[in-house]
């Protein structure tokens, strides 16, 4: 791979991928939820945390596996390859393992936590790795479209 024609993803264009697989999640998941339940999935005030066994497989179970899935496959979910970012590991720039992206999922719980702080650390980070990131050994790239340092991995 040429490291000069990528740079690490920052905090806003991971934030816009972001929202884009977060609309495209509720664009699948929702007609399936409002078929099953019907609209009081969205309105009842007085439903608990999982409204059944469906809800705990369409809003949790699917979109995990789909996220998997597609990192391990594409290297990046839909939101990261409009923005054409990618998911590689942090030392080598080579694709991500298996147990490597399955960790990083997992480790958004970390981040998340503490109140966001790991996935806002993004913003500060010199290569832009939140904590799921570092955890993992991940780097999240995007093709250079701006004058910014490229990307270098320990083995270039």
């Amino acid at each position: 791979m040429d490291t000069n024609e990528y740079e690490y993803a920052g905090f806003w264009v991971r934030a816009g991928a972001s929202i884009i697989d977060t609309i495209l999640t509720f664009l699948i998941t929702a007609p399936a939820l409002i078929y099953i339940y019907g609209w009081c999935y969205y309105t009842d005030e007085n439903s608990g945390i999982f409204a059944g066994p469906a809800d705990i497989l369409i809003s949790w179970v699917f979109p995990t596996v789909a996220v998997i899935i597609f990192w391990i496959f594409k290297q990046a979910t839909p939101g990261k390859m409009a923005v054409s970012a990618k998911i590689v590991d942090a030392k080598t720039g080579n694709p991500a393992s298996p147990a490597q992206l399955i960790g990083r999922y997992f480790a958004y719980l970390i981040s998340i936590i503490p109140l966001f702080l790991g996935i806002i650390w993004v913003a500060f980070d010199k290569r832009k790795q939140g904590w799921h990131d570092k955890l993992a050994g991940t780097v999240v790239i995007k093709k250079v479209s701006t004058g910014s340092e490229p990307v270098k991995f320990e083995s270039a």
